[in-house]
């Protein structure tokens, strides 16, 4: 039986933010999860995100963002749609105000993890985004096994 390979992970701040302590400690914790982290610096555009994400061939692009730089992530995830890897899980995380955080989840990112969220629910929430994506016939059978005890 083989083994599936390690979680890809982008993590970016774009626009001007350039506060880094966050999305380090962030890094760290998926790393020591197994998971292989790919880290740029900051202020990082649109575009360049999305040709890192092609690049590396990443399984989930993590934002961090502390100011109003979430504002630019539907531009992101439009040009993630056009030019971008098909199936990549976009996360948020840092201080988003609660009124800004559907405009994100219309955008297509997956979730926003605000501050003090904890780092083990993240990454159990990345590994089952990831196992659903990498395997769907095998999630859809997990979540009709699920209705099925629940019915």
């Amino acid at each position: 039986m083989s083994q599936n390979p390690p979680i890809r992970v982008l993590l970016t701040k774009i626009g001007l933010d350039g506060h880094d302590r966050g999305y380090r400690l962030v890094a760290a914790a998926l790393r020591d999860a197994g998971m292989e982290v790919i880290l740029t610096g900051p202020w990082m555009s649109a575009a360049a995100v999305v040709n890192i994400a092609v690049q590396e061939d990443v399984d989930v692009i993590g934002i961090s963002s502390l100011s109003f730089d979430h504002l630019l992530i539907p531009g992101l995830m439009a040009r993630l749609k056009s030019d971008g890897p098909e199936n990549v899980i976009v996360i948020v995380g840092g201080i988003v105000p609660d009124e800004d955080v559907p405009l994100l989840i219309d955008a297509g990112v997956a979730a926003v993890f605000p501050p003090g969220s904890s780092l083990k629910d993240l990454v159990v929430f990345l590994r089952e985004k990831v196992s659903a994506d990498r395997n769907p016939d095998v999630a859809g059978a997990e979540i009709a096994a699920e209705e099925a005890i629940h019915d």
